[in-house]
Formats: structure tokens, sequence, C-alpha cells
């Protein structure tokens, strides 16, 4: 237990002063158990640590632990968290858990016997609520970690501290929110770079940070969907073929199951199923007509986060990162769909949302939001930078 808690110190040490996440003021830290979801690279290890840090310091307290360590290999969770708590600790932070065989059940065996102990476990983006937490899911919370908003990403680059709006604040009250922003900074002077490079907290990391994506992208395919799925590494070749085919496609236009399966030469239900499970991982966003779902078709496929897009085709349109950087910004509270007569998407059901030249300026590299009222016409223009503050 002793190295355990030595490994824990260490972390902390090399942790430093990491970007506050939206998420610790949402997640409710009373919960028995909780999963923190996300797609590879957007910093759930160091989101743990960072609690760890902030509401523990160096107590013992709390202790982080990855489950692909060895020990686990040939010692039960239950018989470490029995030690754990005999030694006075509460929350247990779980790292890894999915490389250990039944950890859902163990978790709820831990809980079950000892009331005081708390649960927070960082989970792969495949990770299904209903399919793999059924034996947890009376007493677990489920959480989404997304990479970095441009708001964290400024946050992170010029020590500046803006705060988070809704969308509705900004569609009332935008002028207001451009005004504090660029009373302190010009956000133009740092959007492009956040498109190409901001998304994953690595960006700070003294590395390349292309080598790094790309290795993360590769991980996505090989862990989150080859293993987790279990699919041959045999067909690690048509899905690499499949997300590149779709990174270089124009985002908005229609999808054609049939092309995509002629082209990396698979049957139409299996590109399907290849589909879903990039989506899964956070590679693509497959968006849907109103009232659609999967398993239907989807009327639209973007890569998921606008640095991954330029990672794959290092000439990425401008259009398409700006497109693909709305809909990611505005996926994790609202609902889009794909408009069928527009070339726009419908946001909750409420606002059409289309993008035009910034000042009505052709040659300009940067576009406005144009959120149109589908019942009364109002419409509400505003910098395609400021969705970036919606978390």
């Amino acid at each position: 237990m002793e190295a355990f808690y030595k490994t824990h110190s260490h972390l902390l040490e090399l942790l430093g002063n990491p970007v506050r996440r939206t998420l610790m003021d949402e997640v409710d830290w009373d919960e028995r158990v909780i999963c923190i979801k996300g797609c590879r690279g957007v910093g759930k290890t160091t989101f743990l640590l960072h609690y760890a840090k902030e509401f523990f310091g160096r107590s013992k307290k709390c202790l982080y632990v990855n489950l692909d360590n060895f020990y686990f290999c040939h010692n039960r969770l239950t018989d470490f968290a029995d030690a754990f708590v005999a030694q006075g600790g509460t929350v247990l932070l779980i790292d890894g858990a999915g490389k250990y065989p039944g950890w859902t059940r163990d978790v709820k065996a831990c809980c079950e016997k000892h009331p005081s102990l708390r649960i927070v476990c960082a989970v792969s983006p495949v990770f299904d609520a209903d399919e793999d937490c059924h034996e947890i899911n009376d007493i677990a919370k489920l959480y989404t970690l997304g990479g970095l908003t441009f708001r964290e990403y400024l946050n992170l680059v010029t020590a500046a501290k803006h705060t988070v709006c809704s969308l509705d604040t900004l569609l009332a009250d935008h002028d207001k929110v451009i005004a504090d922003v660029t009373r302190r900074i010009e956000p133009l002077d740092f959007f492009q770079n956040y498109l190409h490079h901001g998304y994953f907290p690595f960006l700070m990391e003294k590395k390349s940070h292309s080598a790094t994506l790309l290795k993360a992208v590769n991980m996505m395919i090989e862990v989150d969907i080859l293993l987790a799925r279990q699919i041959e590494m045999k067909y690690l070749a048509k899905i690499r073929a499949l997300l590149y085919k779709l990174a270089s496609a124009d985002s908005a236009a229609p999808v054609n199951i049939s092309h995509l399966s002629d082209e990396v030469q698979a049957s139409r239900a299996t590109v399907m199923n290849y589909l879903k499970y990039m989506d899964d991982a956070g590679l693509i966003t497959m968006l849907y007509s109103e009232y659609d779902e999967y398993p239907k078709k989807p009327s639209q496929i973007m890569i998921g986060n606008p640095n991954i897009q330029y990672a794959i085709c290092h000439g990425s349109r401008q259009n398409v990162a700006n497109e693909i950087f709305a809909v990611n910004a505005l996926s994790s509270k609202h609902l889009i769909n794909k408009d069928k007569r527009a070339a726009g998407y419908i946001i909750d059901n409420t606002w059409l949302l289309t993008f035009d030249k910034a000042g009505g300026n052709a040659k300009s590299t940067h576009c406005d939001a144009v959120f149109t009222h589908r019942a009364n016409g109002e419409s509400v223009r505003m910098p395609l930078w400021l969705l970036g503050f919606i978390d």
C-alpha cells in the first residue's frame, strides 16, 4: 500500500497547475460511484489528480491507483479497498478500469462492504452505461469530460479567467460578453491555434503535438475500437482508410454509405458498425435529421474535433474546421440535428445555425455564427469563436 501512496504523491508533484476544468464544479462528489468518461487524450487522469490535489492535498484519505499496475494481476480490487479503508481512506480514484476484468462487479462489492467509501473511475470513451454499468447503475453517476473549450484554452495560454456562458446568455447578451473578452485579449489572435492544437491538454507538454495527437488517434482505433469491440487487427487498415476518407470529404456533403463501402471494400453493415464505433471513441460525430437516430443512416458525418481534422488532413479547409468547432462546442449541452433543407444545423429543435463570413468580407478567414429562430425568424449574429465560451 505504501508504494501506491508514494506513486500518488509523486504524480501530484508532477501535476503542476493544470487548467481548472468546468466539470470539476458540475460533479456531485458525494455520489458513491462516479464514472468520468471521455475520449483518449482529453485529460481524465489529470482531472482525477487535480481533484485529489485540490480537495485533499497530501491527506491519505484519497488515493489514486491505476488498475493496469501488475499488482492487480493477482490481487483483487476488493482486497486493496479493504486495506485502504483500514488505513482511514475514504476516496479511491481508479484509472484504467477497463483493463481490470469484472471491475464493475468489484466496485459494487467495495461499496457494499464499505458504506463510507467513495470511488471515482476514469472510463473508456466506448464505455456504455446501459451495457457496461448494469452492475453499478443504481449507485453510479456518469459524467463526460470533453477536450479544452476555447475559453479553457485561453485561460491556459493567457492566464486569464474568462467565465462560462450559456447559449441563452450569448443569444440574449452577446455584445456584453464580447466586450468583456476583447477588453482583455483579441480572441482571433488565438482562435486558429486552438483549432489546430488547442483541444487536447497535452498541448503544454514539451513534445511534438502532432506526433502525440497521431499516437492518441491510433490508440483510439487500436484500443478503443479494435480491442474493446474484439475486432481482428487485420481490419485496422479498413478503419484507418474510412477515417481518412471522412476527414478528406466535404463535411456538409450528404452521407453515401454505399460509396464509403466501396471505398474501403467492406459491406454496408460493417461500415455502419465502424462508424458507430468511431463515434463512440470520439473520432467522428454523426449527425441525424430531426427525430432520427442510430441505427438509421446519419445525414452528416464530421471529424470529432478540429485538432484531429488537422492532424489527419494537414491542408484542412477553414470552413470544415469552423463547422467542426461549432458542432463540438455545442454538442455537450445541446441537441444538434442536421437540417434537411438548409446548409445548417438545428439546435434544440428551436434555432437554425448557419455560418457567414465575418463582416460580409468574402476574403476573411473568420466567420460569424448566425442563429435564426425557426418559429419567428428572429436572427442573432455573433463571432464564431464565442461559441467556445459555452460549457
